[in-house]
């Protein structure tokens, strides 16, 4: 977990680093033309895992001969999807309306290859617990990608210097984790174990390509109905949501999911873990969001200029979205863990088409904002959805969780109110009213903790090495 914290907070601060200055290099109209092809792309890459990605995990003792069917199965799924990419690159622009954006697809289409070259590998490593040098490598990549990037943008390449970002992002990490793992594929594809894997992964395919999808059928509105300005606000505001709302989640979720699945015959010991980890991502991300809220526009001045201001709102949102966000793989992905694959796709078609509902409604009744507060609704249905299959088929009860992360969420909001208030009150400048609303959200968040010390304070306290570092300063005293 430490070195997972280390990567996903080294990219973040990367990633921020990266954004305030290409902010400043390139337009909105570039992250646009970046933004309209994401929804093929990410859909052609789960085409690729198929689920088959982690029914290797969730299965407890894969053979080599598991290995190699899977990694001859990418191989020849991802030519595929390329050459279906590239045929309908075309089209694609002539749908947007943009010419440009028919190479652009057809070039960082390639990382489709470079995906299932290396996808084994990576499933290797996180089933092995491996998260330090998985680390290493993504950090070590990412600011070799922001240098790159950065020159690129300030030579004038616009679109393409964001095209590079994401290839370097693909090409690194493969080389190395294919060098590192020594595990090579045999000349061998077994049917028996293509189906063993397929009962699980097939369930496990179709949940994350409705995911993916529906997660990108808002851009794809958006790219559609507006204009790519609109679009490049929207992808800006979604990004820096998603660093606070995914960041802090996925450090726990990605080393969880293995090690729901060793103990996937020992309910007990899944609802504990399910409690802790719930409430520890509760206790730090909803402040952070609620901050996010209170300090957006003096935030996206300093780190973007005021020529992204028009993403001030949209970010707003997106925020209270992420307060549920940030909690929906500690719950589903147990579940998965415990081989329930074909549950989770019934109930994903469920979520997933009450969420296009929410967001088209919301869209046809009142345009970008209707779309937006579609959004939010949808994301909360989908957290209540998920704690009541964890309820059903782990055993921890659904109103159990709500009780367990109400005093974090009573906490948050009226220190959020408060915050708000005072702030207004003061009748500050833009910097100064962030600054104070900071400040005052923290005190009061921080003396209820101490105060109080609820259980999601002292799980939080419980995962930071503070002994550790009490006795090496010890004994080094």
């Amino acid at each position: 977990m430490i070195w997972t914290t280390i990567q996903k907070f080294s990219k973040m601060g990367i990633q921020f680093i990266s954004g305030i200055i290409l902010a400043r290099l390139l337009t909105p109209f570039d992250y646009g033309c970046i933004g309209m092809l994401t929804v093929f792309m990410v859909l052609a890459e789960a085409f690729i895992d198929g689920g088959f990605g982690s029914a290797l995990i969730q299965k407890k003792r894969p053979t080599n001969e598991d290995y190699s069917t899977i990694f001859w199965w990418n191989v020849a799924l991802a030519i595929f999807m390329y050459i279906v990419l590239y045929l309908s690159a075309p089209a694609i622009s002539r749908f947007y309306e943009i010419p440009l954006l028919c190479d652009v697809l057809r070039v960082q289409g390639v990382i489709l290859l470079i995906y299932a070259l290396n996808l084994i590998q990576r499933n290797q490593l996180k089933k092995q617990l491996k998260f330090r040098i998985i680390a290493k490598v993504r950090i070590v990549t990412s600011v070799i990608a922001l240098i790159v990037t950065i020159v690129m943008a300030y030579q004038g390449f616009g679109v393409w210097a964001l095209v590079a970002q994401n290839l370097i992002g693909a090409i690194i990490p493969a080389v190395v984790f294919w060098v590192y793992t020594k595990w090579r594929p045999t000349l061998v594809f077994s049917w028996k174990s293509f189906k063993e894997l397929f009962k699980f992964g097939i369930f496990m395919f179709l949940t994350h390509i409705f995911a993916k999808l529906v997660s990108q059928f808002q851009t794809l509105l958006i790219g559609k109905f507006f204009d790519p300005s609109t679009l490049g606000y929207y992808s800006k505001a979604s990004k820096t949501e998603n660093l606070a709302s995914h960041t802090i989640s996925s450090v726990m979720t990605s080393v969880t999911y293995p090690l729901y699945a060793e103990v996937q015959d020992e309910r007990e010991r899944m609802q504990n873990m399910i409690k802790r980890l719930t409430m520890t991502i509760s206790y730090i991300t909803f402040p952070l969001m609620f901050i996010l809220i209170l300090c957006a526009k003096p935030i996206y001045i300093i780190l973007y200029s005021d020529r992204w201001l028009n993403s001030v709102p949209y970010f707003q949102v997106l925020c209270v979205a992420g307060l549920a966000t940030c909690l929906h793989s500690a719950n589903l992905q147990t579940i998965a863990a415990i081989g329930k694959s074909n549950v989770m796709f019934i109930w994903s078609v469920i979520k997933q088409v009450s969420v296009v509902v929410l967001i088209v409604a919301g869209l046809k009744i009142n345009g970008m904002t209707g779309l937006l507060t579609g959004m939010v609704i949808a994301s909360w249905f989908t957290y209540f959805v998920n704690i009541g299959l964890v309820s059903k088929y782990i055993g921890y009860k659904w109103y159990r969780q709500i009780i367990d992360i109400l005093p974090v969420a009573v906490a948050s909001v009226v220190a959020a109110a408060a915050s708000y208030l005072i702030g207004n009150l003061l009748h500050l400048g833009l910097y100064a009213d962030g600054i104070v609303k900071f400040l005052i959200y923290i005190a009061i968040y921080l003396g209820w903790s101490v105060c109080f010390k609820p259980e999601a304070y002292t799980y939080t306290l419980s995962i930071l090495p503070l002994n550790k570092i009490k006795k090496r300063f010890g004994k080094s005293k």
